[in-house]
């Protein structure tokens, strides 16, 4: 049980940029550079609004970058 807590407080934050989003202030996880092997269901985060998101399934932290803007085209 401890390396289980010890691993989910490891976990990658992964920063987000405008042009990594799908549709403005959304993501998804997994994300593509994940492998298929040991994927969950796809879940979406409105990072747009919160700036930050984690995923139930896996733990993935997502973070908008500094200073992106999100929505402006």
């Amino acid at each position: 049980m401890a390396m289980s807590a010890a691993s989910s407080e490891s976990k990658a934050v992964v920063e987000v940029t405008a042009k990594d989003m799908p549709a403005p202030g959304t993501i998804f996880c997994p994300n593509p550079k994940m492998t298929l092997w040991n994927a969950h269901p796809r879940v979406y985060f409105d990072i747009g609004t919160t700036g930050a998101a984690q995923c139930p399934y896996c733990g993935t932290r997502y973070r908008l970058k500094a200073g992106e803007v999100v929505g402006a085209h």
